[in-house]
């Protein structure tokens, strides 16, 4: 493929091919895989066109440019200077007040430059990033994201959401807060870890689900996000909801503690958790780093968002990178491949399979709401990702060599 090129032949996941109605259904391989012919004009691809089997020439997999609906740019990057060598939950919530005592504009500016340089790069075209939004810090974090946000605009599409105690929504400084959010078409945010039982958490619950409500502006919360107390946040949001029904979308980032319960008990909370239309975002990297981590024993079970039961009961649920090379997690590079081959053993989603792949494809876009699912078909944006592999194994066995098309040109990092 050249850099004038405007047409590629390449194996496409089946589950992701929209072709016109009453098509029929193309033949694919184990993985799931068709053999196709894409073609695009001025920034739009045209109908895909199906090749005939075998194809054995081909030597590329092609996906859309892929989303993550749970970073933190604002903190990206530190570890070098705010270490977690312990790898504890706790020790992970002090160095990042620390840090969060001494950020500044330019700090945030020049990090959160390189993360979204290198989700471009890596194929990423909108990311949800949550930030720290009460201390020293949040003006800082705030005025540099969304000045990378109109920056990367046709790029990388940012959302961005409002990081606080769940109490805050209910002060006045927290209401003031809300609406600045809300007129910059953000999200309400907030951490509901154990223990979280008692009236006074449903209250703030209310108070942050009215604020919602009025504001037309969406919930992502932290909750459960522990090895302990399972499921008490999600009951409480729950019970609040009873009271308060809200209809802007609500999501719930690691969920992680829902899997220590019983399998009736998950499936009962799973559905009503459908019932209100709760979606979930499941972050495996930073729990499986997290949570139990003790220096004296390898932890026995690992408290990760139950997908499939979520999935069977009618949840939507997508997964998200979380922390780059922060406090919370030394790894990472903004990487969706590389999040896709960790989820491989630590979450056991198979991208052959429809339901593997969706919480890194159409599942993500849903949960943020974007304006393509990411289904390639006529009309859809020539947003690609062309790997150098023929099969699944291929791509994920090692960093895959990899092109970028945005809206029909081929992107090369410092082109904006």
């Amino acid at each position: 493929m050249s850099e004038a090129s405007s047409q590629l032949e390449a194996w496409l996941p089946r589950s992701l091919l929209r072709l016109r109605s009453g098509s029929a259904i193309p033949a694919a391989t184990a993985e799931g895989l068709t053999p196709v012919r894409l073609s695009w004009a001025d920034g739009r691809l045209q109908e895909p066109e199906l090749l005939g089997t075998p194809a054995d020439h081909l030597k590329a997999l092609v996906l859309p440019r892929l989303v993550d609906p749970h970073v933190h740019l604002d903190k990206a990057f530190t570890w070098s200077t705010h270490p977690n060598l312990g790898g504890t939950y706790d020790g992970a919530l002090e160095a990042n007040m620390n840090e969060h005592g001494i950020r500044d504009l330019q700090a945030v500016l020049a990090r959160g430059d390189k993360a979204i340089s290198r989700a471009c790069e890596h194929g990423l075209r909108a990311m949800r990033s949550h930030i720290d939004s009460l201390g020293p810090g949040a003006d800082a974090s705030w005025e540099a994201l969304q000045a990378l946000k109109a920056q990367w605009h046709g790029q990388v599409e940012l959302q961005l959401v409002a990081l606080v105690p769940i109490a805050h929504w209910s002060t006045t400084e927290g209401k003031q807060l809300a609406q600045r959010v809300a007129a910059s078409a953000g999200l309400l945010g907030g951490v509901l870890v154990p223990p979280c039982r008692g009236t006074s958490v449903r209250r703030d619950l209310r108070a942050l689900l009215t604020l919602a409500e009025e504001l037309s502006c969406g919930v992502d919360l932290h909750i459960d996000e522990a090895n302990h107390g399972p499921a008490q946040g999600l009951q409480q949001l729950l019970r609040a909801l009873e009271q308060v029904p809200c209809r802007q979308p609500i999501t719930c980032s690691h969920a992680s503690s829902l899997a220590l319960l019983s399998p009736q008990r998950l499936r009962r909370l799973a559905e009503r958790m459908a019932e209100h239309r709760l979606q979930v975002v499941a972050l495996p990297l930073t729990n499986g780093w997290l949570l139990g981590h003790s220096p004296e024993a390898t932890p026995l079970r690992r408290p990760l968002a139950p997908i499939r039961q979520l999935q069977r009961a009618g949840v939507r649920v997508a997964v998200g990178g979380d922390n780059v090379a922060d406090p919370w997690f030394p790894a990472g590079d903004f990487d969706p491949l590389a999040l896709m081959a960790s989820c491989l053993p630590l979450a056991q989603l198979a991208p052959w399979q429809r339901l593997g792949l969706s919480p890194f494809t159409t599942a993500a876009s849903a949960v943020m709401g974007l304006g393509w699912d990411g289904r390639i078909g006529c009309d859809a944006p020539a947003d690609l990702i062309v790997l150098e592999a023929d099969s699944w194994s291929e791509a994920l066995r090692r960093p895959p060599e990899r092109r970028v098309l945005i809206g029909g040109r081929w992107w090369k990092p410092g082109r904006r």
